[in-house]
């Protein structure tokens, strides 16, 4: 029996959220008002960024790896936040 620790065959490593607070705070107001953003694989290390926002999905021009993907989608995250709350 193992810890659990270890990647299972064919499971895809999108790196770490993160953990700030002003980012999720902006992540849990767009959720509250029904904006969507999230990770769309392109292959098992690039993805695009899905935005869905009043019965609309816009699609990212470019695709972003583990290490660039968190922190796009928190800074869309903070735009629609500070966008709407002026």
């Amino acid at each position: 029996m193992g810890s659990g620790s270890k990647a299972k065959k064919g499971q895809i490593n999108m790196g770490e959220p993160g953990h700030d607070i002003k980012d999720w705070e902006a992540y849990r107001w767009c959720v509250r008002n029904k904006i969507a953003i999230s990770p769309r694989a392109y292959s098992a290390t690039q993805w695009y960024i899905d935005i869905k926002n009043k019965d609309k999905t816009h699609t990212s021009p470019d695709t972003y790896g583990k290490t660039e993907i968190w922190n796009k989608i928190f800074e869309y995250c903070k735009y629609y936040y500070d966008k709407h709350r002026k």
